[in-house]
């Protein structure tokens, strides 16, 4: 395996990030503990209010990732274009706080809207806010710049989950209601709730990150994948194989659901995968930047693979809780790494580009992953399905092929800041 080559000669801090890695680690902080409050809970309120089934859960997720990947993919090549990130970064934040509101509409289609809305936000921003991320870090740095902005998120979705929890506690004790379902007016409640952090993502964006002016500044070819290198497009063929497998997190609630776990047992079971993800994050950025990136992604998906077969072998709601626990180690040593990994064998200039296409054809993917994962699992007309654990057997699977194709791959890493 080709390692960055690159061995600290002092223990990393995180006091010497620079002050766009913080800002924009705010940002995510401040966006999760809002999305995460709302996101988690709504194919809860899909099911369980408007009556919608999964196979339609799993269209509506698939559809809203697919559409805002669109826009991934241009707004990384326009970041490149126009030399600056922050402010399609703000664009985008600016999207999803102000879709927020229409989710407590009570309407499937309205709802379907806003849910789209919300990731078009996420496509706008992200990918000229990672490519502001890797602009402003040296290489020997890169896994622990994107690990803790990593952690960051995380530990806004942990708040926003423990948030999420008290009010439908509180409430429920109110009521006197029953917690194995969501109720609109707890839903209602939370999605109000949410707007308070949303509207701080943006201006902690607004005020703390500054573009940053990239040393290799050349003229930007048109767009084609062939520009973004062979070893970039090795990658992103091996990362689509594990994606079709990656259906939406949404399966994994209802699974729980389907297994007995209440809705408090539910949210806590979320509480406990960020703390995990949070956690795990920044010092496995770390670790990548000493023993190289392909290993953690490699390890990542193995550890997918095995809890992907969990879910799909369990019996008991606790046999979901324990096993949703520990996906965190998957998110923890993967997702940072693979944005790292991508920085080191793309060119300097193409950053934004790269990451565009990165998270747009994950994106695109996921609306045929998540189809998959519901007609797998309910069937789609006259056809009954195979039932729940067919989804996440299938998953398990699609990872373990991707990790084998990881393996045997040997990239050339960019040696350069």
């Amino acid at each position: 395996m080709t390692n960055s080559g690159n061995t600290p000669q002092t223990k990393p801090s995180l006091l010497s990030l620079p002050r766009n890695v913080w800002a924009v680690s705010f940002t995510s902080f401040f966006m999760d503990i809002s999305s995460e409050m709302v996101i988690n809970l709504l194919p809860l309120f899909m099911a369980n209010v408007l009556n919608v089934g999964t196979a339609v859960i799993g269209v509506i997720e698939g559809l809203a990732e697919a559409t805002a990947s669109l826009l991934k993919l241009f707004s990384g090549w326009l970041s490149d274009k126009l030399q600056g990130r922050k402010w399609l970064a703000v664009l985008g934040y600016g999207i999803s706080a102000l879709s927020k509101p229409f989710f407590i509409v009570d309407n499937i289609w309205v709802i379907a809207a806003s849910r789209w809305s919300d990731r078009v936000g996420k496509g706008i921003r992200t990918s000229p806010r990672d490519a502001l991320v890797a602009d402003s870090i040296d290489q020997k740095r890169r896994g622990m710049a994107f690990g803790f902005h990593r952690a960051a998120d995380t530990a806004g979705a942990l708040l926003g989950i423990l948030i999420a929890l008290v009010v439908i506690w509180v409430m429920h004790l109110d009521s006197g209601t029953s917690i194995n379902s969501l109720s609109d007016n707890t839903f209602h409640t939370i999605v109000y709730i949410s707007l308070v952090p949303a509207v701080l993502a943006v201006l902690s964006l607004v005020i703390g990150a500054k573009d940053t002016l990239v040393k290799s500044r050349r003229a930007l070819p048109k767009f084609a994948l062939k520009s973004l290198g062979k070893e970039f497009l090795i990658f992103i063929g091996i990362v689509s194989i594990f994606t079709l497998g990656n259906s939406s997190d949404a399966f994994i609630v209802l699974r729980a659901q389907d297994r007995g776990l209440n809705l408090i047992g539910i949210t806590a079971m979320l509480v406990v995968f960020n703390l995990v993800y949070s956690l795990i994050s920044t010092p496995a950025g770390i670790l990548s930047d000493r023993i190289g990136r392909k290993r953690l992604i490699i390890g990542g998906w193995l550890v997918y693979g095995v809890i992907y077969t969990g879910f799909a072998l369990s019996s008991q709601p606790w046999h979901v809780f324990v096993l949703y626990v520990f996906y965190g180690i998957y998110y923890g040593m993967a997702y940072g790494t693979s944005l790292a990994l991508i920085a080191d064998i793309v060119p300097e200039n193409m950053r934004g580009t790269a990451y565009g296409t990165y998270n747009g054809i994950v994106g695109i993917l996921s609306f045929p992953a998540s189809v998959i994962a519901g007609t797998l699992w309910q069937g789609i007309g006259t056809w009954k399905g195979f039932g729940a654990p067919a989804p996440f057997f299938f998953g398990g699977g699609m990872a373990l092929l991707a990790a084998i194709l990881l393996l045997v791959w040997n990239p050339k890493i960019n040696q350069v800041a």
